[in-house]
């Protein structure tokens, strides 16, 4: 799909050129039997028929988002357990469920979502769990079962049951053009609605479905992560190998994404759509963590499963530090040597009060696709002496004297001294690295133990 996004981009973008080169030809034929006054008006003339044709040419674009907008203020939602969130909280966890015939997770879903989180965490989130089936029985008794085993956090303002529905019924789909084509309609549909009330209630969403594991004090993993993001752009934050669970959002973007969203047919699978919004929001490729905090629990049916395949966590196995060459600006302490930050070891490498602008840098000994980076630093029980603000960059163009690369790319920040992320690249971009990078992006004052770069490389797979 996204081949097909960009060669649309590429057939309208030939042909607004071609436009604009006819009528500056047009221009120029006029303009030379003409007086200076003349050529003046007729060229604000014709710049300002180019200003109003391509506004034209958006305008159905806008409208179109407009008309999806005025869809969404008339979803209507019904109030089933709990009460209007009051106040604004910083992360509101949205679960869409529907009735299905061999019974639901969404109870086990729940109770490891609440198991996972301590009172601390529950004072900063909103559970939002979305009903969108029309049985009114399957309705009762869902809300009866949340209700009988969840009371407490109802109580406390932390959960609440909503039913909603698009325009007054469940969105219908096109003719289907696939099997899974109904499937995708009632996810997109369900998204749609949940993110639309979800709007306002917090600074961010994360997007869940109703058979997940969630690990302990995931809440305090996705804020110390938005946190070091905080500077950075972003649009999606990927704390799964899930396809659509795991995703944190900006609540200030689910608007836009809404009505994005509507754009297309209703059983366009959603999490391919979830990877073009990224795209058009400027963020080239994922931002995915990789260790999950979420997990697939269950299976409702094998039709389901093909449709919705989940991706499990792929084993990479240990890391393989490609021969590189490690260089710092840092002093450090002791009879020590940069290279002790890269080699798979018990050593490490202790420096002084780094300085903003302060890096250490890994230089391969020829380029390598690295498909997932780690960056430990501190001490791993007292939690001190931990670089607090650096990112981690991936560099081609090797050049000498000294050695370094000509571009870098971000990869991330640390979080809590820490990163480990998968890396991904964009589809035209250099995938040989050739330097790895860790920046120091503001100063300490005090000593930063770094215990390891951990590198994975893609391995070429053997000629048979």
């Amino acid at each position: 799909m996204q081949g097909c996004l960009w060669r649309c981009i590429g057939v309208l973008a030939s042909l607004v050129m071609l436009g604009l080169f006819s009528r500056e030809n047009k221009a120029a034929r006029v303009v030379s039997n003409t007086s200076l006054n003349e050529k003046k008006k007729i060229i604000q003339q014709i710049a300002q028929e180019q200003i109003s044709s391509e506004a034209k040419r958006h305008l159905k674009y806008f409208a179109k988002m407009q008309e999806n907008s005025q869809v969404l203020q008339h979803a209507n939602y019904t109030l089933l357990a709990g009460t209007s969130p009051q106040g604004k909280r910083q992360l509101t966890v949205g679960i869409s469920s529907v009735q299905r015939t061999h019974g639901s997770y969404l109870l086990d879903t729940l109770k490891s979502l609440f198991q996972a989180s301590s009172e601390q965490d529950l004072k900063y989130m909103l559970v939002l769990v979305l009903l969108t089936d029309t049985d009114p029985t399957w309705l009762n008794q869902t809300v009866a079962n949340i209700s009988g085993l969840f009371m407490p956090h109802i109580e406390s303002g932390s959960l609440a049951v909503i039913h909603g529905l698009l325009g007054g019924s469940l969105a219908k789909s096109r003719n289907h053009t696939s099997p899974c084509g109904e499937l995708f309609a009632r996810q997109k549909t369900s998204s749609v609605l949940l993110m639309n009330f979800a709007s306002n209630l917090s600074d961010y969403f994360l997007l869940l479905g109703d058979n997940v594991r969630c690990a302990p004090r995931f809440v305090s993993n996705i804020y110390w992560a938005v946190s070091a993001w905080k500077e950075l752009p972003w649009v999606i934050l990927d704390f799964s190998g899930m396809k659509i669970s795991g995703k944190v959002f900006h609540t200030r973007d689910l608007p836009r994404l809404t009505s994005f969203l509507l754009l297309f047919p209703k059983d366009i699978s959603t999490h391919l759509l979830l990877s073009e919004f990224s795209l058009l929001l400027s963020q080239n490729v994922p931002i995915r963590f990789s260790s999950s905090i979420f997990y697939h629990m269950g299976s409702y049916s094998e039709f389901e499963d093909t449709c919705f395949p989940e991706e499990q966590d792929k084993d990479l196995g240990e890391p393989d530090n490609p021969a590189a060459t490690v260089f710092t600006d840092m002093l450090w302490l002791w009879n020590a040597s940069p290279q002790y930050a890269y080699i798979l070891n018990d050593d490490c490498l202790w420096v002084v009060n780094p300085l903003e602008g302060n890096y250490l840098l890994v230089v391969l000994d020829k380029p390598q696709k690295v498909i997932r980076v780690a960056v430990l630093t501190g001490s791993a029980h007292s939690k001190l002496n931990y670089l607090q603000q650096g990112q981690i960059l991936l560099g081609y163009s090797l050049m000498d004297y000294p050695k370094h690369c000509a571009h870098y790319t971000l990869v991330g920040p640390v979080v809590r001294g820490q990163l480990d992320q998968m890396v991904f690249y964009e589809e035209d971009a250099v995938k040989e690295i050739s330097c790895i990078k860790l920046l120091v992006t503001a100063s300490h004052d005090f000593t930063i133990k770094i215990l390891q770069i951990r590198v994975w490389t893609e391995v070429e797979e053997e000629e048979t």
